[in-house]
């Protein structure tokens, strides 16, 4: 069955800027600024202000199926992550895990690249590029493990997604050989300071 209008709203934090083209959402803050589009979601997006002057975004659903109407908060969680994105950013840490053959990272390309060496004693270098407005640096305080910043959560995390399948074990047991990169902790920049 479906439902008449499903509709939710979302708070916008001071300091955030949002703007709405044709399901296009543009987030702006002191951070940078984030868009994603929503163009393949059947849902109708506006800005609006309540008695007290805050703005709020309205996401409603006309005539939806129950896909439809789960999509709604699907909508708000991405955006939320944009604003979260601009006004604090994401950081992932990733930690080595070896057994025998210490891994070496040697970071590259001005915090952009990373160059892997000596995994499983493998003479092969595998680089890695991150992804745009991603940067990866060492911890100075952890041994072994590897930093990455940035805005767009689905960035920085698909950047450690590239890192972590640059070092898959190949033709061995992977229950005894769990060598690799992996991430290891998940937070805001803000919060770490």
């Amino acid at each position: 069955m479906k439902t008449i209008l499903s509709s939710e709203t979302m708070d916008i934090p001071e300091g955030v800027e949002i703007h709405i083209k044709a399901k296009v959402i543009e987030v702006k803050g002191p951070r940078g600024t984030l868009t994603r589009n929503f163009k393949h979601l059947n849902l109708d997006f506006q800005l609006i202000t309540d008695e007290e002057g805050k703005q709020k975004l309205k996401v409603d659903a006309w005539f939806g199926s129950r896909k439809t109407t789960a999509s709604i908060r699907t909508a708000l969680s991405h955006v939320n992550n944009l604003i979260i994105g601009v006004t604090q950013g994401f950081r992932y840490k990733m930690r080595f895990v070896y057994a025998h053959f210490p891994i070496n990272a040697s970071i590259t390309n001005s915090n952009t690249a990373i160059e892997i060496r000596n995994f499983l004693g493998e003479k092969k270098v595998r680089k890695v590029d991150m992804l745009d407005g991603v940067t990866v640096v060492r911890s100075e305080k952890v041994k072994d493990e590897l930093i990455l910043d940035g805005n767009d959560i689905e960035l920085v995390s698909r950047s450690c997604a590239l890192i972590n399948q640059k070092c898959h074990v190949k033709n061995k047991d992977i229950r005894k050989f769990l060598d690799g990169i992996y991430v290891s902790d998940k937070a805001k920049i803000e919060e770490e300071n």
